[in-house]
């Protein structure tokens, strides 16, 4: 099932307060990202966040699961723990913070003959 724009839009308001959050269409579904990062997926109108040491503190408020088949396991963020969660944008920066910056793509020029 494909994730809703409403779902998004929910999510990037409860993340408002914080500058940077934005999300991008993928496949049907979305990436969230923090400082242009990538720190989280929305499929299926659901919110899941990378696994990493800076996101251990959702480790014992939220359940694990993959958010697409053959995928790592994320914390599943769910709607209510979308208010609930104080310090989910901090998470998510902190998350953004840990990951490598993102390399830029090289074009290549195409030999013409």
């Amino acid at each position: 099932m494909a994730t809703s724009k409403a779902t998004v839009d929910f999510i990037l308001a409860r993340l408002a307060h914080f500058a940077g959050f934005t999300a991008r269409p993928m496949f049907g579904e979305y990436a969230l990202y923090a400082d242009g990062k990538v720190v989280a997926l929305i499929c299926d109108n659901q919110l899941y966040v990378k696994i990493l040491p800076a996101s251990n503190a959702l480790q014992n408020l939220c359940d694990k699961d993959t958010p697409y088949p053959g995928a790592k396991p994320h914390y599943l963020v769910d709607e209510a723990q979308l208010s609930t969660i104080p310090n989910l944008a901090q998470i998510l920066c902190a998350i953004a913070e840990a990951l490598p910056a993102s390399k830029k793509k090289i074009k290549r020029r195409s030999k013409s003959m």
